[in-house]
């Protein structure tokens, strides 16, 4: 997969009262960023991507394909928007990512063996911990 590079256009931001530390700021200044990304619409994006970027973002995004990113750990709009940016970015390399296919195994038959005999061990060890003389 090439680099992906979304332009500025495809990202929506919108900036809203935030809580948490800030003092009298918080009730005052619109720091906490809502980013929104509509990534069933976005051109950038290829579409065998669009199918693991649902499963990874989740609840964040929504049922038109639109991804939702609020952040509010900083104080300042400008570190809250470059969060936003920063965990958006993340999202769609972990998507574009493809999995590697997963080979199904078997333990082999001495290992099989192995786990037996310490079973077995472990059994008569328990075993003479018992009270002489009570049968079950």
């Amino acid at each position: 997969m090439p680099d992906i590079a979304i332009a500025d256009e495809e990202l929506e931001e919108r900036f809203v009262l935030s809580g948490g530390p800030g003092g009298q700021n918080v009730n005052k200044l619109a720091t906490a960023v809502e980013l929104r990304f509509d990534a069933g619409r976005s051109r950038t994006l290829p579409p065998v991507v669009l199918p693991r970027l649902r499963r990874l973002a989740g609840r964040r995004m929504t049922a038109a394909g639109v991804i939702v990113i609020q952040a509010r750990r900083h104080r300042t709009q400008e570190a809250n928007r470059k969060d936003a940016r920063e965990r958006l970015a993340t999202l769609i390399r972990r998507a574009v990512m493809t999995p590697k296919p997963r080979r199904p195994t078997r333990p082999s038959k001495a290992a099989m063996e192995r786990r037996l005999r310490t079973k077995k061990q472990r059994g008569q060890t328990k075993q003479t911990r018992r009270r002489p003389g009570s049968e079950e």
